[in-house]
């Protein structure tokens, strides 16, 4: 059976990957998994701060391998709505793939940090539940550990 391929996302807070992500997911009858969701279905009102979602970010790496793996193993094409904007980051989303001999596929939102603070504001106001993460405080704080992607990588990009 040939695996499923993987299509992640890269690109600044409030930069339209998760608008991206549903599209591509409809497009390529993928699976999408959100970080988002995911999180705030299995911590309901547990995270408060970048400290807080570091921690529980991290607990749910392991499922999430076993579930990713287990779907490209058996041909379903995946879309992660989850954050690759650090070397790291996209390091492990990258070897969730190569682990089972999946594709790839990177999807760099390349947004000016105008745009992506007016989508930011955009998104608070309509979702009030995130107004304490979603500030510019917090996109400049997260903004400043943002990696563009670079070829050694070895990703195929896609550049939006």
């Amino acid at each position: 059976m040939t695996p499923g391929t993987l299509t992640l996302f890269t690109g600044k807070m409030g930069a339209g990957k998760t608008t991206c992500s549903k599209l591509l997911a409809a497009q390529h009858h993928a699976v999408r998994l959100s970080e988002d969701e995911w999180l705030a279905a299995v911590y309901p009102d547990q995270i408060k701060t970048l400290k807080d979602y570091l921690v529980y970010s991290n607990r749910l790496k392991p499922q999430m391998k076993k579930l990713v793996q287990s779907m490209l193993s058996v041909g379903t094409n995946v879309v992660m709505d989850f954050p690759g904007n650090t070397r790291q980051q996209r390091s492990w989303l990258k070897n969730l793939a190569d682990e089972v001999n999946a594709t790839h596929q990177l999807v760099f939102l390349d947004v000016p940090d105008g745009v992506c603070l007016q989508r930011i504001e955009q998104r608070r106001n309509n979702q009030p539940e995130r107004a304490a993460t979603d500030t510019a405080e917090v996109f400049h704080q997260v903004s400043r550990f943002f990696e563009p992607p670079d070829e050694d990588e070895g990703f195929d990009v896609v550049r939006l």
